[in-house]
This record gives structure tokens, C-alpha cells and sequence, in this order.
């Protein structure tokens, strides 16, 4: 029990987040109305993917600093989990998109081909390739002490990549995105009080969603090693 506590929360959590991000009540905004919900789920998801992409790192300079190829193992799997959540992020994206920004009836639409061209969109789908390399670069080495190493270095710099990919470059450019000057879903004059107490609950629902998932791969990941190297 002391050592599930944090997957007792998870599950408590997004059963809050589902339940409470239906009911509560949110602020009725030209053009956005009820998908205003979508924040809970959309940027709960990028949380979870820059938490992973963390730790991942984090796992990374471990092992440069030790070369145990546990941590070699703890990165990839936090990257590939993080990967999965980016892509649940863009796609939840996408489809809030496509009722408020891709509307011809709301002002700030002016083409798909506008849409299209969103830096927001493009950064993040760069970000994403990024990590999508890394798995292709590992999977390009047999020696296992040689994509340890290369793999824990390209990871590095993938992550700091994702910082102008994703929050400093689209920023600069035009962008239909809301909250292009601050981010909307941080900035607490953009929220109402009743979606800032299930936004943050989210946030931390889906990133430790991740971890537990992550954990249960790592695991599998190490049983089936010893399998084979009996």
C-alpha cells in the first residue's frame, strides 16, 4: 500500500478530471463555448508529455555519468511514452481546432492553408520527428553500450529542442492560437477559478498516468532482458 499510494491518486485524480471536467462549469466565450473542456484533456496531455521527456533526460545523464544500462532503459521508455501523449496532445489539438479555428464564421479564420501553416501545429510535429528520430537512431545500433551512449547524448539535445520547437519559435510568429502573447492555459487571467481547480488536478493525473505506464513497460522491458540473456 506505501508503495501504490501515487497510483491510487492517478486513478482518483482522473476520475476527477472526466467527472468534473463535464460538470464544471466554465465561462460561455464567443466561438469557444463548451470546448473549453478540451483544455483539461489537450494541454493535460502536453503536461504529461514534457514530464516524461523530463525524466527521460533526466534517465539519460544518469547513465553518462554511471553507464548502468538501467538508465539507458528508463529513457527510452519514458521517450516513447512521451511520444504517445505528445501525439494524444496534437491530436486532441486538431480536432479543438477544427470547431473554433477552422470555422469560417469565427474572425480570426481566414483559410486552411492559413491553419495549416499554424507555427504552434509545425513546431510541435518538429518536436515529435525529433524524439521519432531517436528511436530510429537506437534501433539503427547493435552494439548496446555504443546506442547507450549516442542515443543518451542525441536525447540531450532533443530536449533542448523542445523548448524553441515548441514554446519559443511559434511564439514569435503569427499564431491563431489563443494566448499567443502568454499561455492561455497557465495564465490565471485566461482561466475561470472553477477550471483552474480541475485544470491543475489534471495536469498532474495525466503526467503521473505516464509514469505508472512508463513503470510497467520498464519492467517488462527488464524481465524479458533476463529472459534473454539466459
Amino acid at each position: 500500500m506505501r508503495k501504490s499510494w501515487w497510483k491510487i491518486l492517478t486513478v482518483v485524480l482522473l476520475i476527477y478530471t472526466f467527472t468534473a471536467g463535464l460538470l464544471v462549469k466554465i465561462p460561455n466565450l464567443p466561438l469557444l463555448g463548451q470546448t473549453s473542456r478540451n483544455l483539461f484533456f489537450h494541454v493535460g496531455m502536453w503536461a504529461a508529455m514534457m514530464t516524461l521527456f523530463t525524466v527521460s533526460v533526466v534517465n539519460a545523464i544518469r547513465y553518462l555519468r554511471t553507464f548502468d544500462l538501467k538508465y539507458d532503459i528508463y529513457a527510452r521508455q519514458y521517450v516513447t511514452s512521451g511520444i504517445v501523449f505528445g501525439i494524444l496532445g496534437y491530436s486532441t489539438g486538431t480536432i479543438w481546432m477544427s470547431y473554433t479555428w477552422a470555422d469560417p464564421n469565427n474572425p480570426l479564420f481566414k483559410s486552411f492553408s492559413a491553419v495549416a501553416r499554424e507555427p504552434k501545429l509545425i513546431g510541435t510535429a518538429i518536436a515529435l520527428l525529433i524524439y521519432f528520430a531517436y528511436l530510429v537512431l537506437r534501433d539503427s545500433i547493435n552494439d548496446m553500450d555504443k546506442r547507450a551512449r549516442i542515443s543518451s547524448v542525441y536525447n540531450i539535445f532533443a530536449y533542448a529542442l523542445l523548448f524553441p520547437t515548441i514554446w519559443i519559435v511559434p511564439r514569435l510568429l503569427p499564431s491563431l492560437h489563443p494566448g499567443q502573447e502568454a499561455n492561455p492555459a497557465l495564465n490565471f487571467k485566461d482561466v475561470s477559478p472553477e477550471m483552474r481547480w480541475v485544470e491543475l488536478p489534471a495536469f498532474i493525473a495525466w503526467s503521473l498516468l505516464g509514469v505508472w505506464i512508463t513503470t510497467l513497460k520498464i519492467r517488462l522491458n527488464i524481465l524479458k532482458e533476463r529472459k534473454l540473456s539466459q
